[in-house]
């Protein structure tokens, strides 16, 4: 039997089911004035119920006597004779349903077993156990809330198809409780960075997603087209330097939550939406933001965890202690053994070395971003604990300040996990006249052909001229830093609706 025939006979038999549920609403549209009702509403879920009759036995629960009123979706079902038992599901969990004539008339018992796995329906009654002691709902009254039209996956092997769990995330919900897990962790994780932020003095702000420069981080923007004003408008990449503006506005903490947007390709590792934090602290620098961050990633990991050791992809890694630091040079030469016979402090040497390990560069690029493709070839991968990389080119680094010492480099960090980015931060520059030369610097960039190279934005300029005091500033991406603490091998599974490309 070829794989066509086996989808062939899948379709008709699903479509067969489809039809006789069909026939059973058109029944029920003939027998009742209601056939989708909503006047029910339930007192108590299903972990709230296992946790609040943990430990106590039948005896017990039938001295206790206690009735509940619950909904959710019929996922089991099984019959025999006059009685029958049903597994309801949440978004708690399941919770055994017992049915039998005796309970609940013969009459609401026959309607009873027309019912389909798949189905949402209410149920009110006592608390009990089963002879094997399985907790169990013994129902007075059973309600058909919503008829299922479609039949469910099969219970045994449940929605294992990778791509089918993303297009249709709300099968991948019913039937798969890990990925219900996941996206509560992923609620807390947002909740746990807003207290903190709360706790560290900061103010949570909004500001636009829509552009008419884009800015903020070298990427290339979506663009749209705003009727009234006649004008094109970009979806932000970034909402740095509207967050930038804030602190020049003398707002000294601010952080927002935002969805960003860059039309670059789509991987296991990249979305073209996606949500990142970003946050701005004046009179702090670039080494204050990474013991801010140390201390961030150790209340998420005991939050979301219970402790500071996570597990990922097979790696055990440790938020307990400081996180490794070092320059992009000293991770070059600690990574790629021959770089040690080689100048990185000139771009003849960087260009030896990359060629070396056959890695592609334009001729016309500088020393910064030949070391830098060396850096994204040969180490990033290698960062599996938390490691902050700092000692950035200049030439990669057009919004972040110069370093003191060393004008080639700048004060910033990126902060790798599990072998890719999560955060980047930086002392921001808040010399105008510098800003200024690097925007002409980024607009020559775009004329040569670099499509992520950052526009001129004069405003911020003018902005930065009124003054912004020393800050230090930030950016996480909340999508990967949910791959981390949910040990997700790609970012389609932590977010609900991944971009995919539509099916003909």
């Amino acid at each position: 039997m070829t794989k066509e025939t086996v989808v062939n006979d899948h379709e008709h038999n699903e479509n067969h089911l489809i039809t006789e549920r069909r026939e059973k609403l058109a029944k029920i549209r003939e027998s009742k004035p209601v056939a989708f009702p909503n006047h029910f509403r339930k007192d108590t879920d299903a972990k709230q119920l296992h946790q609040e009759m943990e430990g106590l036995d039948r005896e017990a629960l039938k001295e206790k006597s206690k009735i509940v009123k619950m909904a959710g979706r019929i996922v089991a079902k099984r019959l025999f004779g006059k009685g029958g038992f049903v597994s309801l599901r949440d978004q708690t969990g399941d919770i055994q349903i017992f049915v039998n004539t005796g309970l609940i008339g013969p009459e609401a018992f026959e309607e009873f077993k027309t019912w389909d796995i798949g189905d949402i329906i209410a149920v009110e009654g006592e608390v009990s156990r089963s002879d094997k002691g399985e907790l169990t709902v013994r129902a007075n009254q059973l309600i058909l809330l919503t008829k299922s039209l479609r039949p469910l996956p099969d219970k045994f092997h449940g929605l294992t198809d990778v791509e089918a769990r993303y297009r249709q995330r709300y099968l991948d919900l019913i039937m798969n409780e890990s990925s219900r897990e996941t996206f509560r962790k992923r609620n807390l994780i947002l909740r746990t960075i807003r207290n903190f932020m709360d706790e560290w003095g900061f103010e949570e702000v909004e500001t636009p997603m829509m552009h008419p420069i884009p800015g903020g981080a070298n990427a290339q923007p979506f663009v749209t087209h705003h009727n009234a004003l006649d004008m094109e408008f970009y979806l932000r990449i970034a909402p740095e330097l509207y967050l930038k503006r804030l602190i020049v506005g003398g707002m000294e903490r601010v952080y927002e939550v935002n969805r960003n947007f860059r039309n670059e390709g789509v991987s296991t590792r990249h979305n073209p939406e996606f949500t990142m934090m970003e946050w701005y602290w004046a009179y702090a620098d670039y080494k204050d933001m990474m013991d801010m961050t140390e201390a961030m990633m150790r209340e998420i990991a005991l939050k979301v965890n219970g402790s500071t050791e996570v597990p990922y992809q097979g790696y055990t890694l440790d938020f307990g202690k400081p996180s490794l630091r070092m320059t992009v040079q000293e991770s070059i030469l600690k990574y790629c053994e021959e770089a040690k016979d080689y100048d990185l402090d000139t771009r003849e040497g960087v260009a030896a070395l990359a060629d070396l390990y056959h890695i592609k560069y334009q001729e016309s690029d500088c020393w910064g971003k030949i070391l830098m493709e060396i850096f994204d070839e040969k180490v990033e991968e290698n960062l599996m604990q938390p490691t902050f990389i700092t000692g950035y080119p200049l030439a990669v680094s057009p919004l972040a300040r110069k370093n003191d010492e060393n004008p080639l480099i700048t004060d910033r960090f990126e902060y790798f996990i599990g072998g890719r980015e999560v955060g980047n931060g930086y002392s921001e520059l808040n010399d105008a006249e510098d800003q200024h030369e690097r925007f002409i610097s980024q607009v020559a960039d775009k004329e040569s052909g670099d499509d992520e190279a950052m526009h001129y934005d004069k405003d911020f300029v003018t902005a930065l001229e009124y003054g912004m005091p020393p800050t230090g500033g930030e950016g996480i991406g909340i999508d990967r830093l949910v791959m981390i603490f949910t040990d997700s091998a790609s970012i389609r599974d932590v977010l609900l609706f991944p971009h995919m490309r539509m099916r003909d």
